[in-house]
């Protein structure tokens, strides 16, 4: 019989290909009245996460079984596949979380399955973890699971009175692509839940709005992964999805993980992964549309292809594409201008305008305010500062970012 600790080996390694996994906006929750075990604050561990505040986040991050009945042909864990299987039981899974984190390895849990039996029994036995965790063992860390579509709505239901977070991967893009590559599931059915997660997550915030106690569900709402560069569609074609994925479901996050070329794989997929700038440029495209009031549209203008340049970051493409609307007052324009200058972050943004309140802003002022200022200058104007006319026309405006702009990052 295969110990624990060498399905752990398997286990967490199969686990590893789903990127949805996130732990911000999750409920406090503490310890320091004795009777609970856990907690949402920051810490060391096994599989990192990132906030949107920048905490890193730990989580046991495991499939309860790589077996599967479903032949995905992008997944490395499909029926057809030749791995090594293995299944921890409901217990085993409760044991290893508690243990890890009493040595402080972790501070939560993400617990996906391959589909086994059926999509009802699977769910029952994820959901079981959870429970166990909470009521027998009054677990008060991160809990995020990932959901069955197929599964029966009352154990949806369960699942989000457990987990801080849930998780319905929609996979592809494009419905043809999953249908492709994916037979077994219906992105009817992927949309209905997340439907039917969305209704859920507006009851309970409804409740507190009008400060009723909400029955819990999920805090920290939902998210989906999608797979990039396993079939043809291009970045805008991605970027819409997401896009209707965060207007129809509200989604907290859309998750993008490059393919990985997998053993054994179907000839229907490419050979080589896609280069990782490749899933890099689209999430910063994401958070353009999500918090800096970029529409898609405006995102991927001009690119005939549809895709996102590699070599620079989506904001500076779209501003070199826009010269005319530059460059801009720092001292007169409004918040919703200043975010798309090249270099401004939102916390740079706000500190512009709290700034300007007292005194006009100048170049030696940039530092402070945590701007770079090779990449704005051209795109502003300061109190003691104009560039050229000429600059902002030139052909080569663009390389001189292109080795900064290279590296990964969100300074947007």
């Amino acid at each position: 019989m295969m110990d624990v600790e060498r399905k752990l080996e398997i286990l967490a390694d199969a686990a590893k290909y789903d990127a949805s996994c996130a732990s911000s906006g999750t409920e406090q929750r503490d310890s320091s009245d004795g009777k609970g075990l856990g907690s949402t604050a920051p810490g060391m561990g096994i599989c990192h996460s990132y906030a949107p505040d920048g905490r890193c986040i730990s989580l046991l991050k495991v499939l309860l079984t790589n077996a599967c009945n479903y032949d995905c042909l992008y997944c490395v864990n499909r029926a057809s596949s030749n791995v090594r299987r293995a299944r921890f039981t409901v217990d085993e899974v409760v044991k290893l979380t508690l243990d890890f984190y009493r040595r402080n390895y972790i501070e939560g849990l993400f617990l996906s399955s391959g589909i086994i039996r059926s999509a009802d029994y699977t769910m029952e036995q994820v959901v079981s973890v959870a429970r166990k965790l909470r009521e027998q063992h009054h677990f008060r860390g991160y809990i995020h699971l990932k959901t069955i579509p197929e599964a029966d709505d009352a154990l949806i239901a369960e699942a989000g009175k457990y987990a801080d977070r849930l998780s319905i991967n929609i996979e592809m893009p494009e419905e043809t692509s999953l249908a492709k590559f994916a037979p077994e599931k219906d992105v009817r059915a992927i949309r209905r839940t997340m439907g039917r997660l969305r209704l859920k997550l507006d009851e309970a915030a409804e409740a507190r709005a009008t400060k009723t106690k909400p029955p819990r569900f999920a805090p920290a709402g939902q998210s989906t992964q999608m797979i990039v560069g396993a079939d043809s569609a291009s970045d805008n074609t991605i970027l819409k999805t997401s896009a209707n994925l965060y207007g129809a479901y509200r989604l907290k996050r859309v998750y993008y993980s490059a393919f990985s070329p997998i053993p054994d794989a179907s000839r229907a997929l490419p050979l080589i992964a896609p280069p990782l700038v490749r899933e890099h440029r689209l999430y910063q495209a994401d958070w353009l549309m999500r918090f800096y009031g970029f529409d898609v549209g405006e995102i991927v203008d001009g690119t005939a292809s549809g895709m996102l340049p590699l070599d620079i970051d989506p904001k500076l493409a779209w501003a070199l594409r826009h010269r005319e609307r530059f460059p801009l007052d720092v001292n007169r324009a409004s918040r919703e201008e200043l975010l798309r200058v090249p270099g401004f972050g939102r916390k740079a943004v706000d500190r512009i305008i709290a700034t300007r309140r007292i005194s006009a802003i100048r170049t030696a002022d940039l530092a402070r305010l945590h701007i770079p200022r090779n990449k704005a200058l051209p795109f502003i104007v300061l109190s003691d500062h104009r560039p050229s006319a000429r600059l902002l026309d030139a052909e080569g405006l663009a390389e001189r970012f292109k080795p900064k702009a290279t590296q990964l990052g969100f300074g947007f």
